[in-house]
């Protein structure tokens, strides 16, 4: 069916959820004055007109003829306004569902038992109150389902306002048994899913950096997602993210979305180049990539392994880029090794089974689907049923071998959804400790 068809079908599907909200609205102020019930209307269709002129727009003009960051939030506003009305519309539902079944037992219950226990002494015009077969909507039902509309047409306004770029900082002590003495202290900050094409927040994004810059870590380690598909998305924050130093220097790799997979390119090589200018702004930052190779670290007279692998996935339809092997070879002598692997699937499909040696893996990926809960330990978020790590700590210890330790980083931008509601944008400090 064609694409415009099917958006205009959408219009009318809009106008029927705000037709039956509007009858609850009016059920619920049948008892305001004449002037509250019509500002109740204009307010009521003044709202679902904009929105629903917003999806004409988006649905209409074409696709560079107005901002990215405009189109974005026009097409979310949309989205979260007829999002809460069909959370609304299933109380609203199951309501009338109940009322239904109440009026046919009414009817059932009047039009077979009630006559028979009707006197038959009664004379035709006796004074007999009139039966009431109409089975009212509850004051309560429609209030509850409006308030449930009300959530998350809150929750989710508040986190593109509020949730988008309030950076917390998490610390993680990691003690490691085989950690050279020169390495005792040491702290290394971790970025993750910057996502700068779908930025539109500067000076918010560079507040975050100065969060990070005031932890004055010794080594910065990034983990992919650097752009959602272009490198040229990344321009006009270049000059934020090149403040992201550190003594010990930046290391960084690339993610899923860096190699450009979600869009039509004109050529292959289109594509190729596209990851290379990727790369190109890691170096452009003063960061340094790590394409499947490593780094060793010298402090204090004592050595550890950075290593960096190219983005590999092993969910359904994940993008598998890196090679492991490649990257692990030269840093096998060394007493801990650190790994930079976008992707938390990669630990356990290839990283505990084949590398036992790899003490701690830095991931990112998951972003904590920018939606849950977290209280002290407890965190939960609907990306729990499709990653066994989405977000913090994991350690394992196999049987025969050392503790290896997974972190998994709640990321630092977002894609989709403009916002986050609480799972929020994450600056990690992790602080090395000899045992």
């Amino acid at each position: 069916m064609n694409r415009t068809l099917v958006g205009y079908l959408l219009i009318g599907v809009f106008l029927l959820i705000d037709l039956y909200i509007f009858q609850a609205l009016k059920f619920l102020f049948r008892s305001s004055t004449e002037a509250t019930q019509r500002t109740m209307a204009w307010g009521f269709w003044g709202f679902s007109a904009l929105s629903i002129g917003a999806y004409i727009l988006i649905l209409t003009l074409p696709a560079d003829s107005m901002g990215r960051v405009t189109r974005t939030m026009l097409t979310f506003a949309v989205a979260i306004a007829y999002f809460s009305k069909f959370i609304s519309i299933i109380f609203l539902f199951i309501g009338d569902v109940v009322r239904f079944f109440s009026w046919i037992w009414t009817q059932v219950v009047g039009g077979t038992i009630s006559p028979a226990k009707t006197p038959h002494t009664e004379l035709p015009g006796a004074n007999v109150p009139p039966r009431n077969d109409t089975i009212t909507r509850s004051d309560f039902l429609v209030k509850t389902a409006l308030a449930a509309g009300t959530i998350p047409l809150v929750a989710f306004s508040y986190g593109i306002i509020s949730g988008a770029h309030d950076y917390r900082v998490r610390r993680v002590t990691l003690p490691l048994k085989n950690l050279p003495r020169g390495f005792d202290g040491l702290t290394i900050a971790q970025l993750s899913d910057i996502h700068s094409g779908s930025f539109f927040n500067k000076t918010a994004v560079k507040g975050g950096v100065d969060m990070l810059l005031r932890e004055s870590p010794d080594l910065v380690f990034f983990t992919g997602d650097l752009v959602n598909s272009r490198a040229d998305e990344v321009n006009d924050y270049i000059d934020i993210f090149n403040k992201v130093r550190a003594p010990l220097g930046v290391f960084s790799t690339l993610g899923n979305h860096d190699y450009g997979a979600y869009v039509q390119w004109p050529s292959a090589e289109a594509q190729r180049q596209n990851v290379l200018n990727v790369v190109k702004a890691h170096k452009l930052m003063g960061w340094n990539p790590l394409m499947d190779e490593n780094h060793i670290l010298t402090q204090n007279g004592d050595k550890l392994a950075i290593i960096g692998v190219q983005n590999l996935g092993f969910g359904p339809a994940a993008l598998r880029a890196g090679n492991l092997a490649k990257a692990y070879r030269g840093a096998e002598d060394y007493p801990v090794k650190l790994l930079l692997s976008h992707d938390p699937t990669h630990w356990d499909a290839e990283i505990r089974p084949k590398y036992p040696d790899i003490d701690v893996t830095f991931s990112g990926h998951t972003h904590g689907a920018q939606f849950g809960v977290e209280f002290g330990d407890y965190k939960w978020s609907p990306v729990k049923y499709f990653y066994r790590q989405w977000a913090g700590l994991y350690r394992e210890t196999p049987p025969n071998g050392p503790e290896q330790t997974l972190y998994v980083n709640r990321g630092y931008g977002y894609i989709g959804y403009p916002g986050r509601v609480g799972i929020l944008p994450e600056i990690t400090i992790f602080t090395l400790k000899q045992v």
